[in-house]
């Protein structure tokens, strides 16, 4: 019971407010001294048990250099500092101020036409650049100010912000992806080609929901008039492919590369980050200056990500070494039903439920290794499960109280738009979520993912 009650130690640590990376590494330590102290016991006498104990349990640090170097040398998660670094040039030149400018005026004539503009950019913008953060700002600081002008619902138009902000976690390339392919140890070539398919699902019916809402409540999406100083339609449309063809070309150098074979995810990072910085060159953005922002934002990240990787790999260790593992796989095969149903579903419930007060890499690093064995063992295929929690990950980015993407939006919003307004606006989009990860789950055919299982 000692990794289990290590387990919740670490979670209610976390919920209180400690560094994810320190919490995971000190609680590894405490817990692996106890477990060191407990196999010795006192029959020797108090001092020299507990002397014995946590000598045993220093002793189970001391593959801890060979696992931070393996990290070191993993390739695949060399490709998450790249797309990073990526994402943030792209950022900074401006590429989704030009995107949402050009597309909501080529569909604000119509009734929710600023809101599907909003939807296409977020999915441009997942996938070429795939940083949440910088998504919902961005559209946040000028989507929004235009839908409250023209009096869009507070409501719809915060959820939709939001939710398409958060398309880069499922969209390729996504650094969820990447990091659960490391963690699954599959091809992230085969996750990328495999979340295609409900990611554009996910934004189909983004859409589909606006405009029904549009359609019978016209007051809450209601469209723009024509702007003359833009043109006619047809100088419109030009414009807005001349703002959508540069992040185009760059997912066809990215995806493409990875798709026909010719570049592994880690070589095609690298293909992104020159496209990134060709485009910084043809907005007439770049500088010198802005590369060594951006190189320092990314290095501050990834510094994050690895800190928490190395953690984590701490508390896996100590969590199998005292039997943590085995218990929670005895309690996942003696669940009623179907075992391998009783097991996604469950697994689902649960990563749904942390994902309200943790964060994706928390969960990537922490949960996911714990159940890996077991869905082997039940011969789950790994890439169609890899999906379906990367599908639930996107979740914990507007899962109310502690949604990234609620907080991105409301650092940015008027004081006129309350917290609870964007709580009730992402509502209906976390319902489409879960309901395409149930979809994903029982008709995986349907998304074109039937070669990936088994």
């Amino acid at each position: 019971m000692i990794g289990i009650i290590m387990f919740f130690t670490a979670l209610c640590m976390l919920l209180i407010g400690f560094p994810v990376a320190f919490t995971f590494g000190a609680v590894s330590v405490i817990f692996g001294l106890i477990a060191g102290v407990v196999e010795i016991g006192f029959d020797d006498g108090f001092v020299s048990g507990l002397l014995e104990g946590l000598e045993e349990g220093m002793a189970m640090f001391d593959f801890m250099p060979y696992r931070i170097f393996s990290i070191m040398q993993n390739t695949i998660l060399m490709a998450i500092p790249m797309f990073i670094f990526m994402g943030i040039v792209l950022q900074k030149t401006g590429l989704a101020e030009r995107l949402l400018e050009s597309m909501g005026f080529l569909f604000g004539e119509i009734r929710g036409g600023v809101a599907i503009s909003t939807v296409l950019v977020g999915s441009l913008l997942a996938a070429s650049t795939g940083v949440v953060g910088a998504s919902v700002v961005a559209m946040g600081v000028i989507s929004l100010p235009v839908m409250m002008k023209y009096k869009y619902n507070t409501e719809l138009a915060t959820g939709t912000i939001c939710a398409s902000g958060t398309l880069g976690q499922i969209i390729p390339p996504s650094i969820v992806l990447i990091i659960l392919g490391d963690v699954f140890q599959v091809p992230v070539g085969d996750l990328f080609a495999a979340a295609i398919g409900p990611g554009l699902m996910l934004v189909g019916l983004y859409i589909l929901f606006i405009l029904i809402v549009a359609y019978f409540k016209p007051e809450m999406a209601p469209a723009i008039p024509a702007d003359p100083s833009r043109g006619n339609k047809k100088k419109q449309v030009l414009r807005a492919l001349i703002d959508i063809i540069p992040s185009l070309s760059l997912i066809l150098m990215v995806l493409g590369s990875i798709f026909a074979g010719i570049a592994t995810p880690t070589e095609s990072s690298a293909v992104g980050c020159l496209g990134a910085v060709l485009l910084a060159l043809i907005y007439g953005s770049f500088s010198f200056s802005m590369i060594k922002e951006a190189a320092s934002e990314s290095v501050k990240i990834t510094s994050m990500v690895f800190a928490i990787l190395i953690g984590a790999t701490a508390f896996s260790m100590v969590f199998t070494y005292t039997g943590g593992e085995e218990l929670v796989e005895h309690f996942m095969t003696s669940l009623p039903g179907d075992t391998v149903w009783a097991f996604i579903i469950f697994t689902m419930l649960a990563i749904f439920i942390l994902g309200f007060f943790i964060d994706f890499v928390e969960i990537s690093y922490i949960i996911i290794p714990i159940l890996i064995p077991i869905s082997e063992a039940l011969g789950i295929n790994p890439v169609w499960f890899a999906i379906l929690i990367a599908m639930n990950l996107q979740t914990s980015f507007l899962t109310p109280p502690f949604g990234f993407s609620l907080f991105y939006l409301k650092g940015v919003v008027p004081s006129s738009v309350k917290t609870m307004q964007i709580y009730r606006g992402v509502l209906p989009f976390i319902a489409i979520q879960v309901g395409v990860l149930i979809l994903l789950a029982v008709y995986p055919e349907f998304f074109g993912v039937t070669a990936f299982l088994k």
